[in-house]
């Protein structure tokens, strides 16, 4: 008994406020973020950017790892015929060479290494631009919420689609830049 009376007053309660939402009419509008992501250009050069650092730290960790190989083939060869110095010399020289190794990896590509907060820092500026272009435009259309419609959105109409808009906003944003 008390369940159906809770039912029936929240009733109530949608059905004396759907005649005052029907008289605000709330906007809503949507953008294809990867739309963005792909048809910005500081988008795709930032991508560009940061492939091309990651190719120079590959370049960088591969001419040491050929270094640490090298080093420890000449080793291997030459272990049975060497005196115990030449021996412990070079697997001390081994050692800190794999210990280089880690430590470039760690500060290159670790999730504190320079890559990374090079990565974070390109999005979050870019992010922050889309930001203020979705912002811009939402004020001046006068919409009141804008989705993620590459996120969860299943169907709206593509009048309400502002990616255009935000596009041209932020090509306005960058040239101002």
């Amino acid at each position: 008994m008390a369940r159906k009376t809770i039912i029936l007053t929240v009733l109530a309660g949608i059905c004396l406020l759907m005649p005052l939402s029907a008289q605000s009419q709330i906007k809503i509008g949507y953008v294809q973020s990867e739309r963005i992501r792909t048809e910005y250009e500081d988008f795709r050069d930032a991508e560009d950017q940061l492939q091309m650092d990651f190719r120079k730290v590959q370049f960088e960790y591969q001419i040491m790892v050929a270094k640490l190989d090298s080093l420890t083939q000449d080793f291997e060869t030459q272990r049975l015929m060497s005196s115990p110095e030449w021996r412990r010399d070079k697997e001390s020289q081994i050692g800190k060479l794999q210990q280089d190794i880690q430590l470039f990896q760690q500060q290159k590509v670790g999730p504190e290494g320079e890559l990374y907060k090079k990565q974070a820092q390109l999005e979050y500026d870019i992010l922050a631009r889309v930001k203020q272009a979705v912002d811009k435009v939402a004020i001046d259309k006068g919409y009141d919420y804008v989705l993620d419609g590459s996120v969860s959105l299943l169907y709206a109409k593509p009048t309400h689609d502002i990616t255009d808009d935000v596009l041209h906003e932020l090509r306005k944003i960058s040239s101002d830049n």
